[in-house]
């Protein structure tokens, strides 16, 4: 399996829901649907200056979509610093425990290196297969617990 590593643009959103739909055949738990309204925000998305400092990386087997990390860059104000939040990670079920996400978030280490950004803050998921990914993350440490706040 030759692994590429692919910026995700606005060109490349085809491949990713082929990717979302193949994620539902083999996992069908996620929390979204792939519908007219999600597919018109992520487009829309490309297009706001609002996601200026996302950064999407997409894993491909050939021309297919086998994996996908999502970040953004945020800067605060609490300490003068920029940080990098890793909103999600993952991989097609058939492909895991094959260096897949391994490769994009050594991919996405080094695009943050090279943006002067020295941290990557993440929420993990809760189940074992994630928990067990994240604990073998080199340089890092588990801390502090995530808290989800709904914005009614």
């Amino acid at each position: 399996m030759d692994i590429q590593i692919k910026r995700y643009t606005k060109d490349k959103i085809p491949d990713v829901l082929n990717f979302e739909k193949r994620l539902r055949e083999e996992e069908n738990f996620w929390g979204w649907e792939i519908n007219d309204a999600y597919i018109q925000a992520v487009e829309k998305s490309f297009d706001d200056s609002e996601f200026k400092n996302s950064i999407s990386l997409l894993a491909y087997d050939g021309n297919i979509v086998i994996g996908r990390i999502d970040s953004t860059i945020i800067a605060s104000h609490f300490d003068g610093a920029k940080k990098s939040y890793l909103d999600w990670i993952c991989v097609i079920k058939s492909y895991r425990h094959r260096g897949v996400a391994q490769k994009l978030l050594e991919e996405l280490r080094a695009l943050l290196k090279n943006n002067n950004i020295d941290t990557l803050i993440a929420l993990t998921a809760s189940n074992e297969e994630a928990q067990n990914f994240y604990r073998n993350v080199p340089d890092s440490e588990m801390r502090d617990i995530g808290i989800w706040i709904n914005i009614n």
